[in-house]
């Protein structure tokens, strides 16, 4: 396949992907409030992991298509991606806080646990349940602190299902919003894996590559343009608290899934040896980094986002090389 059709293959896949799980998500949300179901549970449930669907749907489709390199590379690069590029270029119009309510609960080690469990180079079943298992007990810690009325914001987000915009009023309307988003989700994540693998043998580097660089950098998109918006507006106080947990919900729901989805194929998830090179450091020197501004109370300003932001382009251009050259 050349690249006049694996470029656009990718691309394409990205974009229904992503509008694939926006449909899923506002459909959801709609049929939760048709069901008259706690606001509080469809947050947890219904918007929490759909909005991390695109993830998950491409990291399953990759596991079960044998490409496990570009399934971690869209985690890992995908929460390098979130912390250097989705908080470093919006700090550039203006100052990111770090001390909104519960940032520093939420900012545990979920890099740590990452490459914990991939030090042997592979994920086996029992580390992937035990990953999909602390997705559950932190959705549980968001239920209990919700009940308790807590102030985090992440909690606000999600379980504002009121003022979420476009939601579907009719049936019918609702009915095609989970239909497209339940086809294009699959189909978008397919022709993904077909470019991604494609492109990977025609340049010659590994697959993990592509999920680390154009997947990572696509899947990013909506947190990136939401940051931006909200900089803009000087409303940037929650970018922070949703960064880091869009990157628990990749370690342990979309991590977690995966190595699963490849356990019930007959194997364990491969861990590429090339991300003890580079990705997994790159990815856990992001991560204490903001857990260090998170604890010190330390706003990302224009220097600093610009520092995040030069970081993020120079580890982009570092990876493209091989393909480019």
């Amino acid at each position: 396949m050349s690249a006049t059709l694996y470029v656009p293959l990718i691309l394409a896949g990205i974009v229904i992907l992503l509008v694939g799980g926006d449909f899923l998500v506002r459909g959801g949300a709609a049929l939760g409030q048709r069901w008259r179901l706690p606001p509080l549970f469809v947050g947890l449930t219904i918007i929490a992991f759909g909005t991390s669907a695109p993830e998950l749907v491409v990291s399953i489709q990759s596991a079960l298509s044998g490409a496990p390199g570009l399934a971690l590379g869209n985690i890992v690069g995908s929460n390098t991606a979130n912390f250097l590029l989705v908080l470093g270029l919006p700090a550039l119009f203006g100052p990111i806080l770090t001390t909104t309510p519960g940032v520093r609960r939420n900012a545990l080690g979920a890099a740590f646990i990452l490459i914990y469990v991939s030090w042997d180079r592979v994920i086996s079943m029992q580390e992937s349940s035990i990953l999909f298992g602390l997705i559950v007990v932190y959705v549980a810690m968001l239920g209990l602190l919700a009940r308790s009325k807590s102030d985090d914001p992440t909690l606000t987000e999600l379980t504002d299902i009121e003022n979420m915009d476009g939601l579907p009023k009719s049936l019918s309307s609702l009915l095609l919003f989970l239909l497209i988003g339940l086809i294009a989700l699959p189909v978008g994540a397919q022709m993904i894996v077909n470019g991604g693998t494609a492109a990977a043998r025609d340049l010659n580097v590994d697959e993990s590559i592509i999920g680390l660089t154009a997947l990572a950098f696509g899947t990013s998109l909506p947190e990136l343009a939401t940051v931006v918006m909200a900089s803009m507006r000087k409303h940037a106080e929650l970018a922070i608290g949703n960064v880091i947990g869009s990157n628990i919900f990749n370690v342990f729901a979309v991590g977690g899934a995966t190595g699963l989805t490849a356990s019930a194929m007959g194997h364990s998830l491969e861990v590429p040896e090339s991300f003890f090179a580079l990705d997994f450091w790159v990815m856990l020197a992001a991560s204490v980094v903001i857990t260090a501004l998170v604890l010190l109370k330390r706003p990302i300003g224009r220097v600093f986002g610009a520092i995040l932001f030069a970081g993020y382009v120079g580890y982009i251009a570092f990876l493209a090389a091989p393909m480019l050259g």
